[in-house]
């Protein structure tokens, strides 16, 4: 299985946009589109993520909101990558399913947090479940420790990843041990895209051999000081 595009470069993770009633605003998706791709020069988003707050969010809000960045990014954007990881494994499939029925470019699946995985087997057999839902799409591993409070090695988890997960495509690595970090780009094929997370670490992680960025001030960061980074950083 051989997919196009991987998730590289700068990606940002996008807020929800809610009313101040609560409900989510759908109008605001397609200027946010606009203002990331003319203000910003980013291209690629992470949406349905930490930043946009998606564990708080109904099936049904998370449904709607990722047809709409897909539909509203298509034609305008290089890469819509949608995360679907929830507490319930059949959710996240449902969410999979949806994502590739919409023309999202890739999912991304964050570890279950209340009862949580302990062993890097654990973690691979939810990934395996959640990517048997959506077998055509780029499927990414999101590690955030920090919120999941799930601290096995990511290394562990890459251990024959795609025997189990053919779709496997990358890492989005949210963690502050670059230790770990460093050995995930160690192991990292030609045909994964190994991504870091923490904003304040960014510049270690790009030196350690990041192919791109994905956070919330990467929407911020001036054009000239993104491509700074990226050209003398980032492999290609």
């Amino acid at each position: 299985m051989i997919f196009p595009c991987l998730m590289t470069g700068v990606v940002a993770a996008t807020f929800t946009p809610l009313t101040p009633e609560g409900e989510i605003n759908l109008s605001v998706i397609g200027p946010y589109i606009d203002y990331l791709i003319e203000k910003q020069n980013v291209k690629s988003i992470f949406v349905n993520g930490t930043t946009g707050e998606s564990v708080s969010l109904s099936l049904a809000e998370r449904k709607a909101l990722a047809e709409d960045w897909c539909h509203k990014a298509k034609g305008k954007m290089d890469q819509v990558i949608v995360h679907v990881g929830c507490m319930c494994l059949r959710d996240s499939q449902e969410l999979a399913c949806h994502a590739a029925q919409i023309g999202a470019d890739g999912i991304a699946v964050i570890s279950p947090s209340f009862f949580k995985p302990s062993t890097a087997d654990d973690i691979k057999a939810f990934l395996r479940e959640v990517a048997s839902a959506a077998p055509t799409l780029p499927f990414y591993y999101y590690h955030l420790p920090a919120m999941t409070g799930v601290n096995v090695p990511v290394r562990d988890v890459l251990n024959d990843i795609e025997e189990l997960v053919p779709s496997f495509r990358g890492i989005k690595f949210s963690g502050c041990d670059l230790m770990d970090f460093g050995q995930c780009v160690s192991k990292s094929r030609p045909h994964w895209a190994v991504v870091y997370g923490v904003d304040e670490q960014l510049l270690a992680g790009l030196a350690m051999g990041a192919n791109g960025a994905v956070g919330s001030q990467s929407r911020d960061l001036s054009t000239g000081l993104k491509c700074s980074y990226f050209l003398v950083l980032v492999r290609t």
